[in-house]
């Protein structure tokens, strides 16, 4: 007996349909991103200039006013108008797609994972992150169409790691933010805490916990490692074998919540993920209690990627 079940033929196509949709609103917002900020006309000792201006205040001169910069100024401002609204009118699809998920349960991730993974996308932050651990299971089901036991599935906290080989790229974007990586969480639920005992984790009012984790100090790493300047964000702890995830072939798909909100989870490929559970279960120093999940864990996903063929 198959370790899950497959989507029901209305779910299955609902979802492809969103997926599709989904796709499509992130190719239109990468599009908008191209043209954010805009462009303006500026008299400077009697002479009119083609400024462009970035959403961070930064100002760029393309020149005199000529038919040159004449038409850059019409051929962006058309673009931009074009961009704009087709992510709209892609977001306003996505939304009817969001209440189609929720009418035909189509997905079951946590709501809150959803949102901090839709915020961490939004602020063009998501891409130091992958999902390592039990998280990663629900893209792995979202890729095949099924759903996992929920006995495999059982965890209350996500684990995040954080690529430092880009942590001076992070730092300067979220300097530009003004926002620590507990700003972030609070974006989404304005109870997270760093716990006293453990300041690599941030916990909710509910118990979900968020860690973040990072690779073993090597080379030039700085260590131990705050992700921003704030002094009361987040550290980020060491994880043994990180390195060897930070260099696995990455995994990607869209997960829908319970809600049927989407977001886009990068995680390990399944290999990757199947390797590293079945080395942590046979770790001395592993929780005995987490030792039969991990085991089950590699197990489910192992038959699952060769079965569907996920991640080739």
């Amino acid at each position: 007996m198959d370790p899950w079940i497959e989507l029901d033929e209305d779910a299955l196509r609902q979802y492809i349909d969103a997926k599709a949709v989904f796709g499509a609103w992130e190719s239109a917002r990468a599009k908008a991103a191209e043209v954010r900020g805009g462009m303006l006309w500026r008299t400077m000792k009697g002479r009119e200039y083609l400024i462009r201006t970035s959403v961070d205040n930064k100002q760029k001169s393309l020149g005199v006013r000529s038919e040159t910069t004449e038409d850059m100024y019409a051929r962006f401002n058309a673009r931009k108008e074009a961009a704009e609204a087709r992510l709209k009118t892609l977001a306003d699809e996505l939304d009817r797609h969001r209440r189609l998920n929720r009418a035909i349960r189509v997905g079951r991730a946590p709501d809150i994972l959803v949102a901090i993974l839709h915020v961490m996308t939004r602020l063009n932050i998501a891409e130091h992150f992958i999902v390592i651990g039990t998280h990663a299971l629900y893209a792995y089901e979202a890729a095949a169409g099924v759903r996992l036991q929920e006995r495999a599935l059982a965890t209350r906290d996500v684990d995040l790691l954080w690529d430092t080989r880009k942590r001076l790229q992070f730092a300067s974007q979220m300097k530009n933010l003004d926002l620590s990586m507990l700003d972030v969480l609070r974006k989404v639920d304005s109870t997270f805490e760093i716990r006293d005992d453990q300041l690599f984790t941030a916990v909710n009012a509910k118990g979900f916990e968020v860690d973040i984790l990072r690779r073993e100090a090597a080379d030039l790493d700085p260590h131990p490692l705050q992700l921003t300047d704030d002094e009361d964000d987040l550290w980020a702890v060491q994880a043994r074998r990180a390195n060897v995830l930070l260099g696995s072939l990455p995994f990607s798909a869209p997960i829908v919540s319970v809600t049927g909100r989407m977001a886009r989870m990068t995680t390990i490929s399944p290999a990757a993920f199947v390797d590293f559970k079945r080395w942590m279960a046979s770790t001395a120093e592993r929780d005995p209690l987490k030792v039969s999940r991990d085991r089950l864990q590699a197990s489910i996903v192992e038959e699952l990627a060769n079965r569907f063929r996920l991640g080739v």
